[in-house]
């Protein structure tokens, strides 16, 4: 699995403590350095849609704007989070049969991962 994290973030931290906790080994990738890859973000846009994968509260989302992030087609938006993981919600994770979770609720990782 990986997990793509940000240091300075309390969810990702809180997410890879539980991991670490149930034994999940995980490769961890900072999202600021190395987003997802493209194939990633068109896989979670299909399992979780648009809202799941934008970091609304964050700098990034602010400076774009909502209506211009609302206006861009699924392409576009792929492309912009691929250009810059502080857009995407974290953390994320990626299990090693390409199911993906964004942000950290317990039930949703207990009910993936068991």
């Amino acid at each position: 699995m990986r997990l793509y994290s940000y240091g300075s973030c309390s969810t990702c931290r809180k997410a890879l403590s539980w991991l670490a906790q149930q034994g999940h080994a995980v490769e961890t990738i900072d999202i600021t350095q190395q987003p997802p890859t493209p194939s990633e973000l068109r896989l979670a846009l299909t399992q979780l849609g648009r809202k799941a994968l934008l970091n609304t509260s964050g700098k990034r989302y602010r400076e774009l704007g909502a209506p211009a992030i609302a206006a861009m087609d699924d392409q576009q938006l792929l492309e912009a989070l691929a250009g810059d993981g502080r857009l995407i919600k974290r953390p994320v994770l990626v299990t090693d049969d390409q199911r993906i979770l964004t942000g950290f609720k317990l039930e949703a990782w207990q009910a993936l991962l068991g």
